[in-house]
């Protein structure tokens, strides 16, 4: 004889979080997509004087 079982307490076993998994599944496949989206051109080439200014404070702090 099988136990009288509902699907939701099966997923809810299956999945500790229950509703929120779906959120968290959602939140996932945004950030994947996030990640391996390209940089903008303009944030590159910030990104590029910001390290050469970096790099230019610190030579002359050494110097």
């Amino acid at each position: 004889m099988k136990p009288n079982v509902k699907k939701e307490d099966a997923v809810e076993r299956a999945e500790p979080l229950g509703s929120n998994s779906e959120i968290g599944r959602r939140l996932k496949q945004y950030y994947d997509e996030l990640v391996t989206e390209e940089i903008p051109d303009r944030f590159a080439d910030l990104l590029k004087q910001l390290e050469e200014r970096e790099t230019g404070d610190a030579a002359r702090k050494g110097e």
